[in-house]
């Protein structure tokens, strides 16, 4: 096998009827194993006004191993800091991700705080899932005059161990994608089908933070040595470029499922139709920096009727990914994914024997 499989295993969560926290949908969740060897998911949970808390679900399966069901636990975070809460009384805690940071032998969230700035990447520490310390937002420092700490940021992720930065030393690396102003897929829609793309405003950057583990409690210090990893380069992702699912390390390198969005066609009005889709990258294991393969075409696109009808339609968005060591399948993953904007579908991704030829490189020139 020389390809990536995908295969969809089925709609896992959708809102509870009657639950007021859920009532305007279930999405985008964290996976991650815990302690005691069960698979835990943290969905964003959307009340009314899009007020969203982060809850915890314990993923239950049949017999033939496939996620088949979820036991709600309660909450793992709601909006209650000065940075997860506006004047008006709106706010969010939104789309985690947890790592497993195996130097700290801790687990770390990384999530959206609707914040009176707008979103921020938000940190969370935890020993066992149930209960969890806020770290505050991310800190970043400048890059080449750009300002990382004033602009809208999203869908970060850690990795699991340290990573070598541009200078070898072992630090907490986190990709993330920064929303400069004029980067949103509903803003670059209006633009030209040809066009030239900003490689340093629309990209999925890493950066990197030293740790200590002589802190007590951690604490995270300032992101630096900020790199540019991945423009827009497919028609698929034309409009926009971001993360996804943590990275997990494979025998190909790290992969990540992340998400690209693009065009439904052309618009009748002057309203734009978007689609979010979901593909693959795989990372050097040595040099993160390195990408060794990227999806020419998407693994994943809405085609069910609860991916292109909900919230927002024609959406799915991945940020949880499972190994399945449990079953002895170590190049099986289960990813689980938003649908819409309104519910949790979960699909099965098979790693091939080789990487595929023909990945879509990443040139400083990128035009779509």
């Amino acid at each position: 096998m020389s390809e990536f499989k995908l295969q969809r295993l089925g709609m896992l969560m959708e809102p509870q009827a009657g639950n007021p926290q859920e009532v305007e949908g279930v999405l985008n969740p964290a996976a991650v194993r815990g302690p005691d060897g069960n698979l835990y998911l943290f969905p964003r949970l959307v009340a009314r006004g899009n007020y969203s808390r982060i809850g915890i679900a314990r993923v239950q399966f049949n017999a033939a191993g496939d996620p088949a069901g979820v036991e709600r636990l309660g909450i793992a975070l709601e909006p209650e800091a000065d940075y997860e809460r506006r004047p008006d009384g709106s706010g969010g805690c939104e789309d985690p991700r947890i790592t497993f940071v195996e130097p700290l032998k801790r687990y770390i969230m990384t999530y959206t705080a609707f914040s009176p700035r707008g979103p921020r990447i938000a940190l969370a520490i935890s020993t066992d899932l149930l209960h969890w310390r806020r770290l505050g937002l991310a800190k970043f420092g400048p890059y080449q005059g750009i300002e990382f700490d004033d602009v809208d940021d999203k869908d970060a992720s850690l990795f699991p161990v340290v990573i070598p930065d541009p200078f070898g030393q072992p630090e907490l690396a986190m990709l993330h994608r920064p929303l400069f102003p004029g980067t949103r897929p509903e803003e670059t829609a209006c633009r030209p089908e040809t066009r030239e793309v900003d490689i340093d405003r629309e990209s999925i950057w890493i950066s990197y933070c030293r740790m200590s583990l002589d802190h007590k409690p951690f604490r995270t210090g300032q992101f630096t040595f900020h790199h540019r990893l991945a423009a827009p380069v497919s028609p698929w992702e034309r409009l926009k470029i971001g993360g996804g699912t943590p990275p997990v390390l494979t025998r190909h390198g790290w992969l990540i499922i992340y998400h690209g969005v693009s065009e439904m066609g052309k618009p009748k009005t002057d309203r734009y139709q978007l689609c979010y889709s979901a593909g693959v990258m795989i990372f050097s294991k040595e040099h993160p920096l390195v990408i060794r393969y990227r999806s020419a075409e998407p693994v994943l696109l809405p085609e069910l009727p609860q991916e292109r009808h909900g919230t927002v339609a024609n959406v799915v968005f991945p940020t949880g990914i499972d190994r399945r060591d449990d079953l002895g399948s170590p190049d099986r993953f289960d990813v689980y994914f938003g649908m819409a904007d309104k519910r949790i579908g979960v699909a099965r991704l098979d790693l091939p024997n080789v990487l595929p030829l023909g990945g879509v490189a990443d040139p400083p020139e990128a035009i779509v």
